[in-house]
């Protein structure tokens, strides 16, 4: 399989610091998704998180990475994304993950619709700190 080292699979990171990482982010998402057998709808789904995670780092916090995962357990295989940064963090997230709030005059679809694409989402922030944002999109086994 691809992306495995001889101690198993190793994440991939992507560091973010220009828009062509971002390119660069969602092309691996992409071979990811693709090589794990995910629908192309789920491919879809994994790239806009991607691209909406990175766009985040890049305009937020300049610079950050993402990681890509592979996760399994009995039933699922599944694509982990991590997005860190040190940026200035996110006052309230609470507020951050609300349909249409937005800092930055867009349509406030990012982080609440990242939460709605994946099937788990994990978001830490301090402020003047950075965050952490975990997602997961689990497929079923192939028998």
């Amino acid at each position: 399989m691809l992306f495995q080292s001889d101690e198993g699979k190793e994440p991939l990171t992507v560091e973010i610091h220009t828009e062509v990482d971002i390119v660069e982010a969602r092309q691996k998402g992409r071979m990811f998704s693709n090589c794990l057998g995910f629908s192309t709808l789920d491919q879809a789904r994994i790239i806009t998180t991607i691209s909406e995670l990175s766009r985040n780092i890049y305009k937020y916090a300049t610079t950050g990475k993402i990681i890509m995962e592979i996760i399994e357990n009995q039933l699922e295989i599944g694509l982990k994304i991590i997005a860190i940064d040190k940026g200035p963090g996110i006052k309230n997230i609470q507020q951050a993950l609300e349909s249409g709030y937005t800092t930055s005059g867009g349509l406030g679809v990012g982080l609440s619709g990242v939460k709605k694409l994946m099937d788990e989402f994990t978001i830490s922030s301090q402020e003047d700190h950075g965050i952490n944002i975990e997602v997961i999109k689990w497929k079923k086994r192939n028998k």
